[in-house]
């Protein structure tokens, strides 16, 4: 372990924690004036993009292993945050924001998470992009671009049956059952995690010993929101107030994974 490269990823992740909350903070000021919420999602990934890109252009190297590894972020960010954008256009609010959105305190606590978030998530990627020394491609790194492409896959394919889904006057006020969402109650989770294990595990091929126990953050911490804060729990809950007194949807419950299809 060099002290250039402890240096250097110093540097890179200072940097990228500085421009990411800066960026948070000056959309929080903005949204809380406005007391909307619209852009939230898409300010997220935008940041996504931002620090994945100043990653290569600070330290200039541009590996294939940092190129494919930025390609996927950029990849996954502009496609999910088009695609969030997109739908609370359409929604006009998200209402996870219902009992914030006016109350700029607790709202600025809502973009600091969302920039820890993007912290935490990217930490692989930016201590990849801190290398300054280059080694070959191996099956480790195969094996984690070919789980992002499944996750990719899931959670590109679930977003859209659901908007899908949504967009049919026939199916107001129901709840999807089929396609990725008959094997799982939350594909588009499930893909989601995947994506950054795989990113960890292709970037944990030169990284060794704490940085490789400090990278694995990202896909904890992305399963740790998911799992147990504000993905699941607050869908679940959702859908249990909406549906639950309707015995099909107790029977999906029942019958349907959570996360991991057929398993659980």
């Amino acid at each position: 372990m060099s002290k250039s490269f402890i240096h250097t990823m110093g540097n890179t992740v200072g940097k990228a924690a500085a421009l990411d909350f800066g960026i948070q903070w000056a959309c929080w000021a903005v949204a809380s004036i406005l007391q909307t919420e619209k852009f939230y999602d898409f300010a997220g990934s935008i940041t996504f993009c931002l620090l994945t890109l100043q990653s290569l252009r600070w330290n200039q190297t541009f590996f294939r292993r940092q190129i494919i590894q930025s390609g996927m972020v950029l990849t996954w960010a502009v496609r999910l945050g088009f695609y969030l954008f997109t739908r609370i256009l359409h929604e006009g609010q998200d209402r996870r924001f219902d009992k914030v959105r006016t109350r700029p305190g607790v709202f600025l606590l809502y973009w600091t998470i969302q920039g820890v978030w993007i912290l935490l998530t990217l930490l692989p990627t930016l201590m990849l992009n801190s290398k300054k020394q280059n080694k070959p491609v191996t099956k480790r790194d195969y094996i984690g671009w070919s789980l992002w492409a499944i996750g990719f896959l899931f959670e590109a394919l679930a977003d859209y049956q659901k908007s899908q889904f949504r967009a049919d006057p026939a199916n107001a006020g129901k709840f999807i059952c089929h396609g990725l969402w008959s094997i799982s109650r939350h594909p588009n989770y499930f893909g989601e995690i995947l994506m950054w294990s795989g990113l960890w595990l292709s970037a944990s091929s030169v990284l060794s010993g704490w940085q490789q126990c400090v990278s694995l953050i990202s896909p904890l911490f992305t399963s740790y929101l998911l799992i147990g804060i504000s993905g699941i729990p607050l869908l679940e809950q959702y859908g249990q107030r909406k549906w639950g007194m309707d015995p099909a949807y107790q029977e999906y419950i029942k019958n349907t994974a959570k996360l991991v299809p057929y398993l659980w």
